[in-house]
């Protein structure tokens, strides 16, 4: 035997007259005890009403956008005539339980952003409760795309988890020959054959361009780069550079201005820690990372491609032995004998092409690191002093760094105590 009850809005509070945003049964649906029926919004909460009973869904009363209270008619529901009785105690209970004890609440209120229901493809809005729409809102996935694999086309919160997973495979696969996109779900790389148009070459990609070129990319597409730029005038600096190098003849330590870029970096990496950090994750949620080490990095052309090998404890070493490190491991680049442990570990790179010229550029982050300075070629320029123009060596200044982590106030003061330093170099002792 069986009866069909009519079920109503149980007990919501104060709350009167609150909009049907989404209906989420429908006849014929099976409904177990507590499933929720339907989600009512308010102007500071989204609400699940639960069900007082299982059974079968005969009619649903309402429908999205009529506007109910406590009493309000929902649905009639066919279930056993055993558990139809139930249904007023549960009811009665459930408004005792709402006064008494909110967590045992039949009607859970969970603050939310009032927001229109997403459609899918198929022009359906997905069933999805506001604790699954929450969760989902925070992991940036639009429930639209989310495949529901609960009771009736409901969305469960594992549903959302199983589309992250398999989004996270998608990007960490190798593309498709011909494909670019990174599982970007972008337009396909266009595949041309050249040859129609004129002589080619062809030339295999080194196993360095091969590697820097994936990681280049993943850096390039999930870093929010920005970059500042600055001068730094360092005629005093490269006199002194000059200098010291004369001094020291034939076989003694060649001071390069890489040597005290990097010691000055150290310096500003000092007074503004937040560059020398990286983020990680701990028990799912974001964290920054601050390293009490300074190990810099060093971009190094190679016949092969670019490298970066790292001066480990750059804080604990003078400038000699920086430029002398710095010239061991450029050698070992060149000869392709640098090991794992001469390319991990930094915190922060330096990419000069000093030494080859340009006015400007913009360096890619060397991820986990959260910026990375570079340094293009020196020119004498008139500066005025006051009294007239001199002539003074200018040295052009790029810093991109993680938006995620800095901003741009912090970053002009990095790179504004970084061409202090430079322009004189005894600060480097305060």
């Amino acid at each position: 035997m069986s009866e069909i009850r009519e079920i109503h809005v149980p007990d919501i509070g104060d709350f009167k007259d609150l909009p049907v945003i989404e209906v989420l049964v429908k006849p014929g649906d099976k409904v177990a005890f507590d499933d929720p029926l339907l989600t009512l919004e308010s102007d500071k909460a989204s609400m699940d009403v639960p069900s007082p009973g299982a059974g079968t869904v005969v009619s649903v009363i309402i429908k999205e956008g009529d506007r109910v209270s406590k009493g309000s008619s929902i649905l009639t529901l066919q279930m056993a005539a055993d558990e139809a009785p139930a249904i007023q105690s549960a009811v009665a209970v459930s408004e005792v339980s709402i006064k008494d004890s909110p967590a045992s609440a039949p009607v859970v209120a969970k603050p939310v952003a009032p927001v229109a229901p997403a459609v899918n493809a198929s022009g359906v809005k997905p069933h999805a409760s506001p604790s699954v729409r929450s969760y989902a809102r925070k992991l940036g996935v639009d429930v639209s795309k989310v495949a529901a694999t609960g009771k009736g086309g409901r969305m469960l919160r594992e549903d959302v988890e199983r589309f992250v997973k398999d989004a996270l495979v998608r990007l960490d696969s190798p593309a498709p020959r011909g494909d670019q996109s990174a599982g970007l779900n972008l337009l396909p790389w266009p595949d041309v054959d050249f040859a129609k148009f004129g002589t080619v070459e062809k030339f295999a990609l080194s196993r360095i361009k091969k590697i820097s070129g994936a990681n280049l990319s993943r850096n390039w597409v999930m870093i929010p780069h920005v970059t500042n730029n600055e001068e730094a005038d360092i005629t005093e600096l490269e006199a002194f550079r000059v200098q010291l190098n004369k001094e020291g003849g034939k076989d003694a330590i060649k001071y390069t201005m890489l040597a005290f870029l990097i010691k000055a970096a150290v310096a500003s990496l000092k007074a503004f820690p937040q560059f020398n950090s990286s983020l990680g994750s701990e028990d799912g949620e974001p964290i920054l990372i601050l390293k009490q080490y300074y190990h810099i990095g060093f971009a190094a052309d190679t016949p092969n491609g670019l490298v970066v090998p790292v001066i480990r404890d750059a804080d604990q070493k003078g400038i000699g032995q920086i430029a002398t490190e710095c010239g061991e491991l450029a050698r070992k680049a060149r000869d392709g004998k640098l090991g794992p442990a001469d390319m991990t570990g930094g915190t922060f790179t330096v990419s000069s092409l000093g030494g080859i010229g340009g006015t400007g550029f913009t360096p890619i982050i060397n991820a986990p690191e959260v910026a990375i300075l570079g340094v293009t070629r020196a020119q004498i320029r008139p500066v005025w002093d006051g009294n007239g123009f001199a002539p003074r060596l200018i040295l052009p200044l790029a810093l991109s760094w993680d938006h995620r982590v800095v901003d741009g106030a912090a970053s002009a003061r990095f790179l504004q105590h970084l061409a202090a330093l430079l322009a004189d170099f005894r600060r480097i002792t305060l």
